[in-house]
């Protein structure tokens, strides 16, 4: 029998930022236009050395996902806590409201985590 137990995989979730004092700050799925930090949490080493942070924006007209924008960041393999926020190499401001389907990514696109999020204005 398999063993189901509640997040034995990565999670990924979202804050408004993530503070080295204080840790995550305004932790949800629900934010304004602009800048957030994508935070990815898992029991073990993640493994990744290159890996991606892709969203997929909901179009209301076609009732689909579609492909909205990507960034690629390097981390250390040992990692089980990650934190991706916008800096100097990329834009993750989220700058049109909707619904997003957010992905984090190993260095060959296959999924290895995911989270949704709505912005509004």
């Amino acid at each position: 029998m398999n063993k189901a137990v509640a997040q034995s995989k990565p999670i990924l979730y979202f804050c408004e930022r993530y503070d080295s004092d204080r840790g995550e700050i305004g932790v949800g799925v629900l934010f304004q236009k602009g800048d957030l930090t994508v935070m990815v949490k898992a029991s073990d080493p993640l493994g990744l050395s290159t890996c991606y942070i892709q969203y997929d924006k909901y179009n209301c007209e076609t009732g689909k996902y579609e492909y909205y924008k990507n960034f690629s960041f390097e981390v250390a393999p040992k990692n089980k806590y990650l934190i991706f926020a916008k800096n100097a190499d990329n834009d993750m401001a989220f700058q049109k409201p909707g619904i997003y389907r957010v992905y984090l990514l190993d260095e060959g696109k296959k999924n290895v985590a995911c989270g949704l999020i709505e912005i509004i204005n």
